[in-house]
């Protein structure tokens, strides 16, 4: 008998549903929080054997640091929730990272239109 190989989208199917389950918490579960009210989710990626999933968030709020220390210390109890939501044996670490994509967008914008 032949051993199935592991799907090679295994990771991103993950991250995705990790991404979906914490930005419905966040919509959920702090949807009145100041500071976390405007975080959107805006990509996922699994890692280390999709024990730990990597989340970029874009937010609108100039205080990054706030954003990402709110977010730091919300951690523990958004993953309780996503473990609670989640459909799997194990729950991954997860760790928030800023996507600056928009902002780089808009620079290189603006370098192509002054030349």
């Amino acid at each position: 008998m032949k051993k199935q190989q592991p799907s090679s989208n295994r990771g991103e199917r993950i991250a995705a549903k990790v991404q979906t389950l914490v930005a419905e918490i966040l919509r959920d579960n702090y949807n009145e929080d100041p500071i976390l009210g405007g975080v959107s989710l805006v990509g996922a990626v699994a890692h280390g054997g999709l024990q730990f999933v990597r989340l970029f968030y874009y937010s609108r709020d100039p205080d990054l640091t706030a954003v990402q220390k709110r977010l730091d210390a919300a951690t523990r109890d958004i993953r309780f929730e996503l473990a609670r939501r989640i459909n799997q044996k194990y729950v991954p670490e997860i760790r928030f990272t800023y996507d600056d994509t928009l902002e780089r967008g808009a620079h290189i914008d603006e370098l192509l239109r002054n030349l």
